[in-house]
């Protein structure tokens, strides 16, 4: 690609140029990760300890609870791991209907499902790491013990978590994350010695003592003295899967995303449906390429919302949501003169963490880890600093849904690491965390970049929009004026955020520019977080 360098937003941050590269949201991890490149690790190496350091830097956003998704480039392949725990062996609709009424619970004992996290960690280690594995967790460790300066962005988003009282009620939160009775100020030294007691016992057992030893024992005892239904036996039975990623065709590359249950593939459809609209044409930041986006991005998320579960239980194949001819007729429905509502189609038959690590052998690696809303669960097993996910609350209890909770599956998952090929070869790690935002965020970042050239960081520093079903549409602020008026015109009903944790998103982006021992790579990351793209 012949990007564009100038300077085009206003943006404190320009693109990083090095051989190996390591790029998240958090500067301490992003420098974790670079640190195993230069210590004869590899990018598997630094992707293992940048996530283990999120888990403490970000703990907003993620923990040693969550679940993980990884796609990777291993020199002659893309591999994908899908790390997302199921559901508990006594959950079904009785259980939740007994206890809950109508809806699934947003927080508590009873949204926590299997963490994968831990699990993701090992196998992408075992499989393609380099160092020993006491190694890539020891800078998480450390940062654990001794603490760190809360930075700004986080301190605002765990600010506006201490403020729920269904978080702060929740069993373990407010010793673990309120120390002094509120959330921590900008700067302020915030350490979490139990986590670090955590992550030398995942260190010395590889893992094992998460799923089947002491610390299996500790998170199923404290869920269930707590009124859920967590068991060791749920732990135990419970492993990562290696999956193939799909593929989408955009603007002569491949739009590479995990098969459901994830959202990712709502990414490529709406990419497969914009192949028909040429949004090309017009300008960037223009009404109309924002409208021709929003419209294919709305089609996509109709069919997945309606479709997408665990895979054990897809009731429509990936195959049949991506059919090329369904996605021309998807695209025949968009019109250029007015925003649409769009319901799902008849198919043919037949609070996230992200991070990428590039190094100078080729090897590239694109993971994202989430406890799915704002601190999960709330839920925090104390003496081990293992803070719990809520991915239960993705499911439903509508019988008639392929997303109903049931024993040991896997919910629907907000969380979507993204990968760029042409012609076989890799172009681009990336993704962008933020629930539903995700991949909407692919979506815009690939257009600016494969439609107009922008290079990673200016695409990455663009005004975002943001659909949330029906016509309501949010924009950021630097949007241009006259942009907002004319998709006000068409009928987009422009609202304020009524979510600022997750917001417009946030990305991380690391292109390959040639030989990686030689030209290496361009890295991004997102303005709209304290993170930072390093370089060696």
């Amino acid at each position: 690609m012949a990007f564009d360098y100038r300077t085009r937003y206003n943006s404190r941050r320009t693109p990083v140029f090095g051989r190996d590269v390591a790029a998240t949201s958090h500067p301490l991890a992003a420098q974790a990760g670079l640190k195993m490149m230069q210590s004869g690790g590899n990018a598997v190496d630094a992707a293992v300890a940048m996530a283990a350091c999120m888990t403490v830097v970000e703990p907003c956003s993620n923990g040693l609870g969550s679940d993980l998704f990884a796609i990777v480039w291993d020199g002659a392949q893309l591999l994908g791991l899908n790390a997302s725990g199921h559901s508990p062996a006594a959950w079904n609709p009785g259980y939740f209907t007994q206890k809950h009424g109508s809806q699934m619970p947003r927080r508590g004992v009873d949204t926590v499902t299997v963490p994968g996290a831990v699990s993701g960690w090992v196998a992408l280690h075992r499989r393609l790491g380099r160092l020993p594995f006491a190694d890539v967790l020891a800078p998480a460790i450390e940062i654990a013990e001794r603490g760190y300066a809360v930075p700004v962005v986080v301190q605002e988003k765990w600010t506006l978590a201490a403020g729920l009282e269904e978080l702060t009620r929740q069993p373990g939160f407010a010793q673990t994350f309120l120390p002094k009775g509120r959330a921590p100020v900008v700067g302020e030294h915030f350490a979490m010695p139990a986590a670090a007691r955590s992550l030398r016992e995942i260190a010395r057992s590889n893992g094992e003592s998460f799923y089947c030893g002491a610390m299996a024992q500790a998170i199923a005892s404290y869920v269930q003295a707590h009124g859920g239904a967590l068991s060791t036996a749920d732990l135990a039975a419970y492993a990562p899967e290696w999956v193939t990623p799909l593929a989408q065709n955009y603007r002569d590359h491949m739009l590479h995303e995990i098969p459901p249950n994830g959202q990712g593939i709502a990414a490529q459809m709406a990419a497969g449906i914009l192949q028909h609209l040429n949004v090309g044409e017009h300008a960037v930041d223009s009404t109309m390429s924002c409208h021709l986006q929003i419209e294919a991005m709305k089609l996509a998320f109709a069919d997945v919302y309606r479709h997408v579960s665990d895979s054990r239980t897809l009731r429509i194949t990936p195959a049949q949501m991506l059919d090329p001819a369904y996605l021309a007729e998807r695209a025949h429905l968009v019109d250029r003169k007015r925003a649409q509502g769009f319901q799902a189609g008849n198919l043919p038959h037949g609070g996230t963490i992200y991070l990428t690590a590039a190094d100078r052998s080729g090897l590239m690696v694109s993971l994202i880890q989430s406890n799915y809303m704002g601190f999960g669960s709330g839920v925090v097993v104390p003496d081990w600093g293992i803070s719990l996910q809520n991915r239960g609350h993705g499911f439903t209890l509508d019988e008639n849904s392929a997303n109903v909770v049931a024993p040991h599956k896997r919910p629907f998952h907000t969380i979507i690491p993204a990968f760029l090929t042409r012609a076989g070869l890799p172009a681009m790690s990336f993704g962008v965390m933020g629930g539903h935002m995700q991949p909407q965020g692919h979506l815009q970042t690939l257009v600016r970049m494969l439609d107009y050239g922008q290079n990673p960081q200016m695409a990455c520093d663009g005004p975002r929009w943001r659909v949330n079903g029906g016509l309501s549409l949010n924009v950021e602020p630097h949007m241009p004026p006259d942009t907002v008026q004319g998709l006000a015109a068409l009928g987009h009903q422009l609202e304020g955020l009524n979510d600022s944790y997750m917001d417009f998103g946030a990305g991380q982006y690391i292109w390959r520019l040639g030989d990686p021992a030689v030209e290496g790579y361009v890295a991004a990351s997102d303005p709209r977080r304290d993170g930072a793209a390093v370089a060696w």
